[in-house]
């Protein structure tokens, strides 16, 4: 049974201390906890402060740790880590969650993202993708390895097959980029997505605007949620707020 924390203080060239992202590990595999940290602790603002093997421990040791950032699996010692995710959330309210898996399934991903994840990254990643995905989440932003956001992209454009999507006047391509765009991923995002330009992929924005006769990014995210291309919780609304809009 692991349950860990540390304190460390550093400085910057000024002599003064250094502010370090503070992450919190959980994950029932020893050895793939100790490469994490090791891989993590190379970068010179990113520091692990906690370790634990179960959602129990890992409940505990955010809790004391406080940290800015959990990297979690979902499969751990005792059960699922679904159940904790909220709770860590509740616990700490900026706290950023990202998960750390070999699960691709779309239940898993599901949810994952619902219970409060904002990063969902498969244990094959390189470590260049899993510190994209950490900036990127610390950023305020969703990420998802690659072969994830294939999955979520398909499923969202062939779920279902309704009036509401089929008369859409835009090409299959546009459909993958304002889906992308809803999820509010960059543009240089999509484009190292779809292996594309970036210029193509803005070209792909402009076009799908200009024939749905959209003018800004809010209200390409609504045309997709009203449109069933994603789902409102996709999208981090709250049950009244997608209400209020229609939804």
């Amino acid at each position: 049974m692991t349950n860990t924390t540390t304190s460390t203080t550093t400085s910057d060239n000024d002599g003064q201390p250094a502010a370090k992202t503070r992450i919190v590990l959980i994950d029932d595999h020893v050895i793939l906890r100790e490469g994490l940290r090791a891989l993590l602790e190379l970068e010179r603002d990113l520091e692990v402060v906690g370790e634990a093997d179960n959602a129990a421990n890992g409940l505990s040791v955010a809790k004391a740790a406080r940290p800015d950032l959990v990297i979690t699996d979902i499969a751990l010692a005792g059960g699922s880590a679904l159940g904790m995710l909220p709770l860590l959330k509740e616990a700490n309210p900026a706290v950023r969650l990202l998960v750390l898996t070999a699960h691709c399934t779309d239940e898993y991903v599901r949810a994952a993202l619902k219970s409060g994840a904002a990063g969902y990254i498969l244990k094959d990643a390189s470590r260049r993708e899993l510190l994209e995905g950490i900036r990127a989440v610390l950023g305020g932003r969703q990420y998802l390895s690659s072969p994830v956001t294939n999955r979520v992209i398909s499923g969202y454009l062939n779920k279902l097959e309704t009036p509401r999507n089929t008369e859409m006047p835009i090409t299959v391509r546009e459909r993958e980029v304002l889906t992308m765009i809803a999820l509010a991923y960059s543009t240089k995002h999509i484009a190292s997505r779809l292996k594309l330009s970036v210029k193509t992929i803005e070209k792909h924005r402009s076009n799908l605007m200009r024939k749905l006769a959209l003018q800004n990014t809010a209200a390409v995210t609504l045309y997709a949620v009203r449109h069933r291309l994603i789902a409102v919780d996709g999208i981090g609304l709250s049950t009244e707020e997608a209400q209020e809009l229609n939804l």
